[in-house]
């Protein structure tokens, strides 16, 4: 992978219509809808290392990765069954599997935590929106890699034996999920939001 040097000059534009089509058309992909092949290592750590490279004033690097591959994804599973049984003890067999294998939709799965250093002087806000620029770095470097991908919290990243089983510090929270591989199906487009009600102008 190419990357540059510490100090070495980069260009302060990237004049791309690929990249603007890319932007145009990202399109999450379902969980229930990826599938095989997923990124290998070598594509993987390329894809986090991208979206690592966000804005980070004072270079806090507030965030870090989990990742879940092959069988790690069913050995979480048990810790999803474990804890949704205990909250849902009534719940159907089909139910219970269906947690169990919540990791099993995808051949990848990143947990993105945030870890919010409280004791830096870059405000809080500022930390959290920088984890926030990962996730979406995440999405578009796998859509750019060819693969389709979500970002999904769910129950699981709310639930304190998650954030346990996770070794998530009293500072760190779960910013989501993101489930990366290839697209079963075909995204269709959603409803964008109206821009003339969300762009203003500041008049003197």
């Amino acid at each position: 992978m190419n990357y540059p040097e510490l100090g070495d000059d980069l260009p302060a534009a990237h004049q791309s219509e690929e990249t603007l089509t890319l932007l145009r058309q990202r399109r999450s992909t379902t969980a229930d809808c990826l599938g095989v092949p997923g990124p290998d290592a070598e594509t993987l750590k390329d894809i986090l290392t991208i979206a690592a490279r966000v804005p980070d004033h004072r270079r806090v690097a507030p965030f870090r990765f989990i990742v879940f591959e092959g069988e790690a994804r069913a050995k979480f599973g048990e810790v999803l069954k474990e804890a949704f049984v205990e909250t849902n003890p009534d719940a159907s067999e089909d139910k219970i599997a269906y947690e169990q294998n919540r990791f099993q939709r995808a051949p990848v799965v990143i947990a993105l935590i945030s870890s919010v250093n409280k004791d830096h002087r870059t405000p809080e806000w500022e930390q959290v929106l920088t984890a926030g620029a990962v996730g979406q770095n995440l999405l578009l470097a796998s859509c750019a890699y060819g693969f389709a991908a979500q970002w999904l919290t769910e129950w699981y990243a709310f639930d304190e034996r998650i954030e346990k089983a996770l070794s998530l510090t009293a500072d760190e929270k779960i910013a989501g999920f993101i489930y990366i591989g290839t697209a079963t199906q075909m995204p269709k487009e959603r409803g964008r939001p109206d821009m003339s009600a969300l762009v203003s102008h500041y008049q003197d």
